[in-house]
């Protein structure tokens, strides 16, 4: 049986997996889980994952949730060129240390930015507080301060010399508020540079098909089915505001 992964290329860590399979030459089954039309809580998916959420992974018999352990699991099955899971310990060590970060220190602010400033306002009509975004925005040039001088540095990479892991989840989550038109690379050419290297290692092609969905997020967000903006509203409210 080949090897299924359920994504929605909306979501960064669906992004992250979408991208490694595919530089990596990892074939597999691209089952498309439409979160904006509540496929993840269909009972078949439910068979898949649990928690009812993107990505998970159906190899065989063995089923598996979160995007770190997806990406871990397949750099480890399929043995991916070093560079992205280092065997080096210390190297490793970098890497896990980024990731460990990330779940509260990018991705806990970074994503928010798209739902805040477009999704909940625009797709759900539902009023953010402006000292609501304003306190994210901050929050969120914290944490890139935070990137730049704590894990890049004047590294080309987060793990020194070769992109790993670590860059590929990290470019996902930053590149989230462009959006709803955020630029966070205008005025930060290290995090640009940055940027510009994670791309062209991907491969351009692969990195913008990637982030389509991105790039067209106020236009999906027009085409949201009103019953299912009623269903998701109560669940947007607890989550955001």
């Amino acid at each position: 049986m080949p090897l299924e992964i359920y994504l929605d290329l909306i979501s960064q860590p669906c992004r992250s997996v979408y991208i490694f399979a595919k530089k990596n030459n990892i074939p597999f089954e691209f089952k498309k889980i439409l979160l904006f039309k509540g496929e993840q809580y269909s009972e078949e998916f439910g068979k898949v994952n649990y928690f009812r959420k993107v990505p998970a992974i159906k190899d065989g018999d063995f089923t598996l949730s979160e995007s770190i352990a997806i990406l871990t699991y397949l750099a480890e099955k399929y043995g991916t060129p070093d560079h992205w899971y280092p065997a080096d310990l210390q190297t490793r060590a970098r890497v896990h240390e980024y990731l460990s970060w990330q779940h509260s220190g990018m991705r806990g602010i970074a994503g928010k930015i798209l739902w805040l400033k477009l999704m909940i306002p625009k797709a759900f009509e539902i009023d953010v507080p402006k000292e609501r975004m304003d306190s994210l925005l901050v929050d969120l040039e914290g944490s890139l301060t935070a990137f730049e001088e704590k894990f890049l540095q004047d590294k080309p990479f987060i793990a020194g010399q070769k992109i790993s892991l670590a860059d590929l989840v990290a470019i996902v989550e930053i590149m989230q508020p462009l959006g709803a038109g955020v630029n966070v690379f205008e005025v930060r050419p290290k995090l640009s540079a940055w940027k510009d290297r994670v791309r062209a290692e991907i491969g351009p092609a692969l990195f913008d098909e990637a982030h389509q969905m991105i790039f067209n997020a106020e236009e999906m967000s027009k085409t949201i089915d009103p019953s299912a903006k009623e269903i998701f509203k109560p669940k947007i409210k607890k989550m955001f505001l």
